[in-house]
């Protein structure tokens, strides 16, 4: 019995253990996204996403991956702050549910402007075993 017990909580804490690890390397692939979005670098944005990633602003629009990387690099969306708050992931295997308040001062397209929005991110674990993000879909605040 003892050794039973012995055995479960090992695997127990070997489990735990494994999603603390997946559930950081999944905040800083959430934090190495942001500061991408902040410098507006090609080869940076370029890591962020899966080639399937689909992009939701809380307009409406969708974008793919390339169009996400190309509207950041061409200042049509530009984020001069960016802050990502109240932030929890859960983590089911190579995949995360991150949710987040996103608050950023913009200068899209050269008009200046403040958003404040609810983001729901889906991230995946590639084959190298790097966080990717395969979905985003943001949405309006309840008033």
């Amino acid at each position: 019995m003892k050794k039973l017990m012995c055995t479960a909580l090992l695997l127990l804490s070997s489990t735990c253990f494994a999603q603390s690890a997946d559930v950081k390397a999944v905040n800083d692939a959430v934090e190495n996204m942001r500061l991408a979005m902040l410098s507006g670098q090609k080869s940076s944005l370029e890591k962020v996403g899966l080639p399937s990633l689909s992009y939701g602003h809380s307009s409406g629009v969708i974008q793919n991956n390339a169009e996400f990387v190309d509207a950041i690099v061409t200042g049509k969306s530009q984020f001069k702050t960016l802050n990502l708050n109240d932030q929890t992931v859960q983590v089911d295997g190579d995949v995360a549910i991150v949710r987040h308040i996103l608050e950023a001062k913009t200068n899209d397209s050269g008009k200046p402007g403040e958003v404040k929005i609810g983001v729901m991110l889906v991230m995946k674990k590639d084959s190298a075993g790097a966080w990717k993000l395969l979905a985003r879909q943001a949405y309006k605040l309840p008033q």
